[in-house]
C-alpha cells in the first residue's frame, strides 16, 4: 500500500495557516500533542443556530446531525459575550435507546474534532454499531470561535529563517488579530462546554475517548463530572502530573529508538550503516548556519528557495515519527541530507507543516496557562538536556509573557482518583507521550488497565486493534476481560531504502548476474 509513497509526497501538501515563529516552534518543535490527520483542512457544513439539523461532513457520505449551543465566553460573566460551540452527532448504525453516547476528544491542543470526523468514524466504526459518537469543536478550535492566526503560505514557510523573527513581537501580532478574551480558552472552560453539550443532547452517560491532549480533557471530565461517565479510554496519555513541556525528552527517546530499529534491521543497516553519524553531521552543520538551496516546490513543482534551518530539519523528522508510515521514510531522508540532497526532507516538511490543523491561539492559551507556569527547576534542567526542550523553554518564555494567561490552581496537577472503568493505551515508539506517562496516570485509577502496543507510535487505536478494545470496553462496561494480546501484532513498515522502495537494492554484481541469465 505504501509502495511509491515517498515519491508522491510533493503532491500532498496543504497551505500553511501560520506565519509566526511561536506557531512554527509549537507545531514542529514545541508542545504539540496532536494526531496527524489528512482531514485536518476539511470544512463541515454545520448548523449556525442552536437548532440541530441534518448535515454532511467532508470525507463521509452518510448524513449526520449537526448543531451548536451558546455558552458564555467567560462563565463568571454569564450575561456577557456568548460564543457558539459546534458539535456533530454521528448516529449509531443500529437502533439503540440513546441514553448513552461516546464523546471523542481531539488532540493538540488546538485540533478540531469535527475536521477529523473521517478518522474518528473509521476508528470507532464498531462502537458506532451500538452508540452515537459525538464530536465537539472545543472552544478556540474548528468552528467554535477559532483562535487562529492566518499568515503566509507554504512557499514563504520554505524560505523563511525562523531565527529572524522576534517571538514577542510576532506573538503580539497574533494576539492583536484575535477577537477573544484568550484567558477563557483553557481546558476547564472547555470542560463546562462539553458537559453543556451532553445535557443539551440529553444523554444520561458518556463513554469518553481522548487521544493525546484529549486525554487531559478526559481526565478532567473524570474529576469534575464523574456522574456523567460510563467508561473512559485514554490513548497517548498525558497525565495530570506532567507538564507537556516534558515532551522534549520523549522526542529524544523516539529518535534513539528509530536509530536502534534501523541498526537491527538488516536492509536498513546495510543501506544506512552510519545513520546516527549522518544525523549528527547534518544537525551540527545546521547548528552553524542554515543550508540555502533551490528545490522543487512540493505544491507547484516550480523551483523555490529552501532555507533549511535546524528547526525545520529536526522538526520535520519529529513530525514524521508520529506514524509508522512516515517513520519508515526517515532514514533515507537523513542519509540524503547528509549527502547534500534536501528534497526528501522538504517532502517530510510538506507533510507535517499543517497536517495537525492546530489553532495556535487556543494552543497558547492551554500551554501558557496549564503547563508553562508549573515548570519546576528540576523539570527545567531535564528539559534543557535536549534540543527540542531548549527551544520550547526559550519560545514559550517569550510568547507566554505576551499571552499572559493566569496559572491554573495547583490542584490541577493532582493525579486523577477514580473507579470509572478506564483503558489506557500507549505506543512504545510514541514520540510525544511515552508509556511511562501512562504509568504515571495510573497512580490513583483503581479500575483501570494500561496496555502498551510494542510497535505503535502516537494514537494506538488508529494503528492497531485498540479500536476493538474500545468497543469491547463500551459494550461490557468493564476492563476485567480486556486482553492486550492483539496489540503485539507487528504493524511496523519496512524502512524505505530509496525514494520508492522498501525492497533490497540490487548491487552492480546482482545486476550483472541477472543480465547473464
Amino acid at each position: 500500500m505504501l509502495h511509491g509513497m515517498y515519491s508522491q509526497l510533493c503532491a500532498r501538501v496543504t497551505p500553511a495557516l501560520w506565519r509566526h515563529k511561536p506557531a512554527v516552534i509549537a507545531v514542529l518543535l514545541g508542545a504539540g500533542l496532536a494526531i496527524p490527520s489528512a482531514q485536518a483542512d476539511t470544512q463541515t457544513a454545520v448548523a449556525t443556530s442552536n437548532d440541530q439539523q441534518a448535515c454532511y461532513v467532508d470525507g463521509l457520505s452518510e448524513q449526520m446531525q449537526c448543531g451548536s449551543i451558546s455558552v458564555p465566553e467567560n462563565y463568571a460573566k454569564p450575561n456577557g459575550k456568548q460564543i457558539q460551540i459546534h458539535y456533530v452527532v454521528m448516529p449509531s448504525t443500529k437502533p439503540n435507546n440513546k441514553s448513552e453516547a461516546l464523546l471523542a476528544i481531539a488532540g493538540g491542543p488546538g485540533q478540531s474534532a469535527i475536521e477529523n470526523a473521517k478518522g474518528f468514524d473509521r476508528m470507532l466504526s464498531k462502537v458506532r454499531q451500538t452508540e452515537d459518537v459525538i464530536l465537539i469543536d472545543q472552544r478556540g478550535t474548528g468552528q467554535s470561535n477559532p483562535l487562529q492566526c492566518i499568515g503566509d503560505g507554504f512557499e514563504s514557510a520554505l524560505a523563511v529563517n525562523e531565527s529572524d523573527f522576534d517571538t514577542r513581537v510576532e506573538t503580539q501580532k497574533c494576539l492583536d488579530e484575535l477577537d477573544a478574551d484568550v484567558t477563557q480558552y483553557g481546558s476547564l472552560s472547555a470542560l463546562k462546554d462539553f458537559e453543556a453539550v451532553r445535557q443539551h443532547l440529553g444523554y444520561q452517560k458518556l463513554h469518553l475517548y481522548g487521544v493525546s491532549y484529549g486525554t487531559r480533557m478526559a481526565q478532567l471530565y473524570m474529576r469534575h463530572y464523574p456522574q456523567s461517565l460510563a467508561t473512559v479510554t485514554l490513548d497517548g496519555v498525558v497525565p495530570m502530573q506532567q507538564s507537556v513541556l516534558a515532551i522534549g525528552n520523549a522526542i529524544a527517546r523516539a529518535f534513539d529508538l528509530l536509530v536502534e530499529d534501523c541498526a537491527n534491521n538488516t536492509l536498513c543497516h546495510t543501506q544506512f550503516p552510519d545513520l546516527k553519524s549522518d544525523l549528527e553531521k547534518v544537525d551540527a552543520e545546521l547548528a552553524m548556519a542554515p543550508k540555502i538551496s533551490q528545490v522543487p516546490d512540493p505544491l507547484t513543482g516550480e523551483l523555490t528557495q529552501l532555507t533549511l534551518t535546524r528547526s525545520k530539519f529536526k522538526g520535520s523528522l519529529r513530525m514524521a515519527l508520529y506514524s509508522p508510515s512516515t517513520r519508515s521514510l526517515i532514514p533515507h531522508a537523513i542519509h540524503q541530507a547528509a549527502n547534500g540532497n534536501f528534497q526528501p526532507i522538504t517532502g517530510l516538511y510538506a507533510m507535517g507543516i499543517d497536517n495537525a490543523g492546530i489553532a495556535m491561539g487556543m494552543h497558547a492559551s492551554v500551554v501558557c496557562g496549564e503547563d508553562w507556569q508549573r515548570i519546576t527547576p528540576e523539570l527545567r534542567a531535564k528539559t534543557n538536556e535536549s534540543y527540542f526542550g531548549q527551544e520550547m523553554l526559550k519560545t514559550f518564555a517569550e510568547s507566554c509573557a505576551v499571552w499572559n494567561m493566569p496559572a491554573v490552581d495547583a490542584s490541577f496537577s493532582q493525579p486523577i482518583a477514580s473507579d470509572i472503568p478506564t483503558l489506557l493505551l500507549s505506543g512504545e515508539l510514541d514520540p510525544a507521550t511515552p508509556p511511562s506517562w501512562g504509568e504515571l496516570a495510573m497512580e490513583k485509577l483503581s479500575n483501570a488497565k494500561h496496555f502498551v502496543a510494542p510497535y505503535a507510535t502516537h494514537g494506538v487505536a488508529y494503528q492497531s486493534c485498540g479500536n476493538d478494545l474500545i468497543a469491547e470496553l463500551v459494550e461490557q462496561g468493564s476492563v476485567a476481560e480486556l486482553d492486550a494480546e492483539c496489540l503485539s501484532e507487528d504493524i511496523r513498515r519496512n524502512f524505505y531504502l530509496n525514494a520508492s522502495t522498501v525492497e533490497a537494492i540490487p548491487t552492480d554484481a546482482d545486476e550483472q548476474t541477472a543480465l547473464n541469465k
